[in-house]
């Protein structure tokens, strides 16, 4: 079974003039291209790799998906259109035309409308998705889960992973009302989730602090829907590649490691069809 990191991202940063990231966020604040993950790679003897957007921008798509075409290691792009754009049915059946256009993600995260993917605006995009077989990437934030379970179980045909366990508050020790939404998103049999961002979460906590939540998360989706990811390179903020690989195969039963780190992410982004 191959060894699938589920979520990372490269960037240029001539291309993010005035965007994120500022720099402050030194770890990260330079380009990050093929050649730097690579090493990285061959080291946690990963196979291959979920390119996933960081821009509201086609280019940025279009870029990620010429990467994909000149390394092999990137198995799939999860990419960026306006989906509420008047046109949005054909621009996404235009990415799809690409083999390696696995899934699109809105940064709902960055957006305050908290019910902005209950509009009923993305209906044509989100069934021109489901049409072409595309996953959907949701970068939430906990107080969107409610709002979230309401998109996912009103779309039960559109495959959804939610990125990053959905960002619990970890550097506050807050868990229960988390819990609650997530749980809730568990039972949609459509919805699967990342075990990745972690870390970065967590702040100044030890790394320790994310055990309780990433078990929570291979409690209510198993290990049937549960994935691994890097957030490479954003992980370089609180970690090192690496050593969240390590702690995450720590965490995981061993009885599930193929599945986690290669076979779910395979089967949810159609890596071998």
């Amino acid at each position: 079974m191959p060894v699938i990191d589920a979520h990372q991202h490269f960037w240029r940063m001539a291309d993010r003039v005035g965007e994120w990231p500022t720099p402050d966020l030194e770890p990260i604040f330079r380009d990050f291209e093929p050649s730097d993950l690579k090493p990285l790679l061959k080291v946690a003897q990963a196979d291959g790799t979920i390119l996933v957007q960081t821009r509201e921008s086609e280019d940025d798509t279009a870029y990620m998906l010429d990467l994909a075409d000149h390394h092999a290691f990137i198995k799939g792009v999860v990419g960026w259109t306006d989906l509420k754009a008047p046109d949005a049915a054909e621009r996404v059946g235009k990415f799809a035309k690409h083999p390696k256009l696995k899934g699109l993600r809105p940064m709902l995260q960055g957006i305050s409308d908290l019910r902005w993917i209950c509009d009923s605006a993305v209906e044509p995009a989100i069934e021109t998705m489901i049409e072409h077989d595309l996953a959907f990437d949701a970068l939430i934030l906990p107080p969107h889960l409610p709002h979230f379970h309401e998109f996912a179980k009103q779309h039960s045909q559109l495959r959804i992973v939610i990125d990053h366990g959905a960002k619990p508050y970890i550097a506050e020790g807050k868990i229960s009302l988390w819990r609650k939404g997530m749980e809730a998103l568990s039972h949609l049999p459509n919805v699967s989730c990342k075990l990745s961002g972690l870390l970065t979460e967590a702040g100044d906590q030890k790394p320790q602090a994310i055990r309780p939540y990433a078990e929570t998360i291979l409690d209510l989706f198993g290990p049937e829907r549960t994935f691994w990811g890097s957030d490479w390179p954003v992980l370089r903020l609180a970690g090192d590649y690496q050593g969240w690989h390590d702690q995450c195969r720590d965490i995981v039963p061993v009885e599930h490691h193929q599945a986690v780190f290669g076979g779910n992410a395979s089967t949810f982004y159609r890596l071998n069809g």
